[in-house]
């Protein structure tokens, strides 16, 4: 059946997969050679050590990207602008600190402390996005500025000792507790029932502006595999994988919270006139504030996301670490920006989605994780992890050149 436009028909699904390899033909590979290094990590360490594919190693796997994860898609907001943020590590570090003082020295709920912390990176944001957007200073200049004095800012707070151990079960729990079996089943549930929502929304918008859709079994067919692998993920988890007496079993806490992250951000960006508006201001400045856009605007509040975003990276890791340092986040951010290109990010800026920053975050887990299990040296986790972020440079670099000769 060929596409009818205006008639609501559905298209072949022929013609979507012809669609598609054009699209990549063009240089529109966006997260296609991330998953496809994926695949092909995972099956190179499964190979090589026997226990990478156990329960235990997936679930650790998991609470280690989750980090990563979300500091990679704090930074997907400013790098849509082709912009950086180097203070984003650093920026969390502050704002645990406050928390920790906040919960131990002055016994301040930890439900207010954690909403300050969050607030804290949003001032953090505004304060760097003003500079940017209102000043015109770079953001490398602005960010690596504050990189540096919040290196001393956090000493400043935590004083000489520079650590303070999280005192508060409900932020360690977030890393090192998991779901009870039956709540990780409700979570997938409701998940694949709000995509499928989403879905036939989307179809009854099209249909009534007179639209064509995408055959509905190709919808059919995602929700099916969203399922399976969703359902086997969940299996899988809630089996023990304690080697000792007390079981260990359930979904780590932090998987829902940084899923429903990425679905709130992929909604933010994918629905709404901001979205639409920060890849147009990404994309060509220019042409984005001749159509009326307030391109300052967007500028500001993409940065009060991305410390907000990276403030949350930064609740993850005091939970996993069980305290706050004086040093926290001070290593991370240029991981966070190589997941993010790792996974199909454009540094040219109008071009990339929070899923690719997620899926970036989850091979560069994959490589330190891997080798880890197979005892080499560090120093080969960070050469391997380098030569991933220059192939990844390299493939935008040159997909850019071929949309704009196909173009």
């Amino acid at each position: 059946m060929s596409v009818t436009i205006g008639s609501g028909h559905e298209g072949n699904v022929r013609e979507q997969l012809t669609a598609y390899k054009a699209r990549v033909k063009g240089g529109e590979m966006g997260a296609l050679p991330s998953v496809l290094s994926l695949f092909v990590l995972t099956f190179l360490f499964a190979a090589l050590n026997p226990y990478f594919l156990t329960q235990g190693n997936f679930a650790n796997l998991l609470t280690q990207t989750a980090t990563l994860m979300m500091l990679a898609m704090a930074l997907v907001f400013v790098i849509l602008l082709a912009e950086i943020d180097l203070s984003a590590g650093v920026t969390s570090g502050v704002a645990m600190a406050l928390f920790i003082i906040m919960t131990n020295r002055w016994e301040i709920d930890w439900r207010i402390s954690i909403v300050a912390g969050l607030l804290c990176g949003v001032l953090i944001g505004a304060f760097i996005g003003f500079f940017v957007a209102k000043v015109g200073v770079p953001s490398f200049v602005v960010t690596l500025g504050l990189f540096l004095g919040f290196q001393g800012l956090q000493l400043a707070l935590l004083g000489d000792g520079g650590i303070y151990r999280i005192e508060v079960p409900e932020i360690r729990a977030i890393m090192n507790d998991n779901l009870p079996g039956w709540m990780g089943w409700a979570f997938l549930a409701i998940a694949i029932a709000v995509m499928a929502l989403l879905n036939f929304y989307d179809r009854s918008v099209r249909a009534r502006n007179g639209l064509a859709n995408r055959p509905i079994s190709l919808m059919y067919t995602k929700l099916g595999i969203s399922a399976v692998i969703g359902a086997s993920l969940v299996a899988l988890l809630n089996t023990n994988r304690s080697q000792s007496i007390k079981e260990i079993s359930g979904v780590p806490i932090v998987v829902p919270i940084a899923l429903t992250v990425l679905f709130l951000g992929t909604l933010l960006l994918d629905r709404t006139r901001f979205g639409r508006h920060l890849y147009a201001v990404g994309g060509n400045p220019e042409a984005a504030r001749r159509s009326g856009i307030k391109v300052v605007k967007i500028r500001i509040i993409a940065f009060m996301l991305c410390s907000s975003l990276a403030v949350i990276s930064g609740i993850f890791n005091a939970s996993r670490v069980g305290a706050v340092e004086a040093t926290a986040g001070k290593a991370i951010v240029l991981s966070g920006v190589a997941a993010a290109v790792v996974g199909g990010v454009s540094l040219f800026g109008g071009r990339g989605r929070l899923i690719h920053a997620a899926v970036g975050a989850l091979v560069i887990a994959i490589i330190d994780n891997g080798l880890g299990l197979l005892g080499l040296p560090a120093g080969i986790n960070f050469l391997v992890t380098g030569g991933v972020l220059i192939m990844a440079a390299t493939v935008d670099a040159v997909s850019r050149k071929r949309t704009s000769a196909s173009s």
